[in-house]
């Protein structure tokens, strides 16, 4: 859990230190990921998660950032801009991610693509994008704002527009990841 918390430093500051921290600590997306870490890792009604508890959801409703504490979420995770953001509870997200503001990562209850999404390494998802359903985006993929997808992505992939298009490119994400952490 340490690592992780290094880690979310590190891609909110550049750095590791005391300094990084309290640097870190003024972006509301970082508290709450902060408090959603120490909250997920602990056994339930442990006296860490009941001292946790109330500030991870103390920052679910404040700043309308709705994950819950059963999604799998790697390494590094920055969220920038905190508002709308809501995760279904089976979603997985890799190492590395930007999650923007009014971002949806939905369940799709039926057909084909049913179940939720899982995000690899390496991600940068745009203001307003809906991602649904039992899809796998690859690793090192942009999906750009209000972009709408519900098919499986491939890795180094832009995608646009809703109807969803791609775009294959070599490394799309390397101006929108800053400060990555290496794995």
């Amino acid at each position: 859990m340490v690592k992780n918390f290094k880690d979310d430093i590190y891609r909110y500051t550049g750095g590791t230190g005391l300094t990084a921290f309290f640097k870190a600590w003024r972006n509301p997306g970082f508290r709450f990921i902060l408090f959603f870490r120490i909250v997920s890792s602990s056994r339930k009604y442990s006296l860490r998660w009941s001292m946790a508890f109330p500030f991870y959801r103390h920052y679910f409703i404040k700043y309308g950032i709705q994950i819950p504490t059963s999604v799998k979420i790697g390494r590094g995770l920055l969220l920038p801009h905190f508002g709308g953001i809501v995760i279904n509870s089976k979603s997985k997200i890799g190492n590395n991610c930007n999650i923007l503001q009014n971002v949806t990562l939905g369940n799709s209850k039926g057909g084909k693509k049913a179940g939720s999404p899982t995000i690899g390494d390496n991600v940068y998802i745009g203001p307003g994008a809906v991602i649904v359903g039992g899809i796998f985006v690859g690793n090192n993929v942009l999906i750009a704002g209000n972009a709408f997808v519900n098919f499986d992505v491939p890795d180094n992939s832009i995608v646009l527009g809703n109807p969803a298009q791609i775009i294959r490119k070599d490394s799309p994400t390397i101006e929108y990841i800053g400060w990555r952490i290496h794995i």
